[in-house]
Parts: C-alpha cells; structure tokens; sequence
C-alpha cells in the first residue's frame, strides 16, 4: 500500500511561507514597493505631465517603460520570494531611463526632458536596487549557515 505525501505540509514550503511573510510584512518594503508603483505610473504618464509630448518618440518610450517598470515592481508583492529577480530588470529600466532622452530622442532641445527622464529615472533606479538587495537580504537570512545554525 502507497501512502500518498501531501505537497502542502512538507517542512521547506512551510518555511519559505514564512520568509515571505517576513518580507511582505516589512514596512520599509512595503513603502519602497509603493513609491516603486507610483514611479513607474508618474513615468508613464509623464509626457503628458511634464509637457513634452510633442517628442512622440520619447512619449511613447516613457508611456512604454513606465508600464513596464509598475508591472515589474507591482508584481513584487504578490510573490516577493518567486519575482525578486524582476526588480533587477526594474534597475535595468530605470537606467535606461536616465540616458532616453539622449537615445531615443535625439537632439534634446528642451530641458524638462532631461530633468523629468533623469529624476524619475533615478528615483525608479534607486527603488529597484532596494528592492532587490532587500529580496536578496531576505533570502540570506532564511538559509542555514551550516551544522551549528541547526541547534
């Protein structure tokens, strides 16, 4: 006769239940997860908010990351322990950010441009790095550091 072992009460899912408690309930996360969201949707709507939606190129790039950049970063709180490598493609984003108006535009004649792309940019690349350092540190903490840290 064949036991059959339910997936659900094995002891390693009931801990990484637990370490994704402890990151999800963490305020600091949960506020840089926040400002993450807002930046993503401040980016995507920024053309119109900042005023240089006549650069329809650059327009479209910011409409384009900054959907992008709330998904990935939205999608951190819902399955912290399973997405935490997207907040490096959030890094990635927000880098790019930076150096679009250069890029994609071109000829750059209007400094709201540059200084709208270059803030966001960098709060969107700074929410990203501290969100994968925190998923990063979260996971360290959870793992066993040898046979003494079993006792």
């Amino acid at each position: 006769m064949t036991t059959r072992s339910d997936i659900t009460q094995h002891p390693d899912l009931a801990e990484m239940r637990s370490r994704f408690e402890r990151a999800t309930t963490n305020p600091a996360a949960q506020a840089v997860e926040a400002l993450a969201l807002l930046t993503g949707v401040y980016l995507a709507a920024s053309p119109w908010i900042a005023g240089f939606s006549g650069l329809t190129a650059l327009a479209v790039t910011n409409l384009i990351l900054g959907i992008a950049y709330a998904a990935c970063m939205g999608g951190l709180g819902s399955a912290y322990e399973r997405t935490h490598a997207m907040a490096w493609a959030g890094c990635a984003i927000g880098a790019f950010t930076i150096i679009a108006p250069w890029v994609v535009a071109g000829n750059v004649d209007t400094t709201r441009t540059v200084v709208n792309n270059v803030i966001v940019g960098v709060v969107a690349l700074l929410c990203a790095l501290a969100m994968a350092v925190g998923a990063r540190g979260e996971r360290g903490r959870g793992r066993s550091l040898g046979p003494s840290a079993m006792s």
